[in-house]
């Protein structure tokens, strides 16, 4: 016999759980009906455990965290990018403000919100305290968690202090949802200032000239090539990579610099890996590149395109059209990036003025043999 007690809770928890069925089939598939059901599963566990039923007495967060990293490792997920702003102070040059606040708010309005969004570098065009403090005050109205990556604009005033003080280190790795992340300082230069006498200002200003040879090539260096050996040694090859990289880690064209002298020696850290995808900054244009197992994509810039090389673009490189001279915004824009569960990834330009361009993770597969982007009319250089 159910004493008295125990029999009107009995009968309370019935009505309570008839009700939260209720709420759950209204629900659907979203998180929030998952979320139900798995505190219902509790109740019930509960019920059966203890002689009186009291219902603060489960961990329900502990539940659905024991739950989910299984299945978030076998479903894609989203992020986000905005990158190469190259902001000057408002009273230089509004336009790249106006330019970097229209990619946030193409962020914001993402639905669903993106899991993170990565800013590929650049944010400077002088590294100069009033413009990063610029960028900073705007990225801050980002919605989703914002991942940081430099670039050459954003270093060589003061050799990082300033970014390393508002940002954090200019490389490092986390984990998300089955996938290892690693964000690279890919900009390093060997000193070509100390010999010459130059000054801060005077040093900043050759290395953001894009075509100017008194500059080294960018690197990686051996430093940091030691640390991420050391990281990806704890890694699993089983795991996907995605490395950010501001400089393309191979060489396309060198006279303008898009170029990472060492690009050999990190491809050769990263090839173990079942699959490798590199996404970076820098050459403010659609780009696509192969090489073995690893996967390249190029980010666009808010503040300007620039044309393809002359020669070393890759060959699975769909161009974008030439932007319209008397259009300040074309060929620019911001992007997603869905990882996929094998790793890879389908990356999605969403250029300002234009229909969005997607680059499977299909194309790259198969060489370029199957879904092929659409073919431009007005290809650049």
């Amino acid at each position: 016999m159910i004493p008295l007690k125990w029999g009107k809770r009995r009968e309370t928890y019935l009505t309570e759980r008839e009700q939260w069925l209720k709420e759950l089939m209204d629900s659907g598939q979203t998180w929030q009906g998952r979320r139900k059901f798995l505190q219902m599963a509790a109740l019930a566990a509960g019920a059966a455990a203890v002689k009186e039923f009291v219902p603060h007495s489960f961990q329900l967060v502990e539940v659905v965290q024991a739950a989910e990293p299984a299945a978030a490792a076998e479903r894609p997920f989203t992020f986000a990018y905005i990158s190469d702003s190259h902001l000057y102070e408002k009273t230089l040059n509004e336009r790249f403000v106006r330019q970097l606040i229209r990619a946030v708010n193409d962020i914001n309005a993402l639905d669903p919100q993106p899991d993170f969004v990565l800013y590929g570098g650049d944010l400077a065009q002088l590294g100069q305290p009033g413009e990063l403090n610029l960028g900073a005050e705007i990225l801050k109205e980002i919605k989703a968690p914002v991942k940081m990556m430099v670039g050459e604009h954003d270093w060589f005033l003061d050799m990082g202090d300033l970014w390393k003080a508002k940002f954090g280190p200019p490389y490092y790795s986390f984990d998300h949802k089955g996938i290892h992340f690693v964000t690279l300082m890919s900009v390093n230069e060997k000193d070509f200032w100390t010999s010459k006498g130059l000054t801060p200002m005077q040093r900043m200003q050759i290395v953001s000239g894009l075509d100017d040879g008194r500059q080294s090539a960018f690197e990686v260096g051996e430093e940091e090539r030691e640390w991420l050996a050391r990281d990806l040694a704890k890694v699993p090859k089983t795991t996907p990579l995605v490395v950010f990289s501001h400089s393309p880690l191979y060489k396309l064209y060198r006279n303008w610099n898009f170029w990472t002298d060492d690009a050999e020696e990190i491809q050769a850290l990263l090839r173990p890996f079942k699959t490798v995808t590199v996404i970076h900054g820098h050459t403010h244009q659609v780009l696509t590149n192969r090489i073995g197992n690893i996967h390249f994509h190029g980010m666009l810039s808010t503040a300007w395109p620039w044309p393809y090389a002359p020669q070393g673009l890759p060959k699975l490189t769909v161009q974008m059209n030439r932007p319209d001279p008397f259009n300040q915004t074309e060929g620019m824009g911001d992007g997603t990036i869905t990882v996929n569960p094998s790793g890879h990834v389908d990356k999605e330009y969403l250029m300002w003025n234009r229909n969005p361009l997607k680059v499977s993770e299909k194309y790259l597969d198969s060489n370029g043999n199957l879904d092929r982007p659409a073919k431009t009319t007005l290809p650049g250089y």
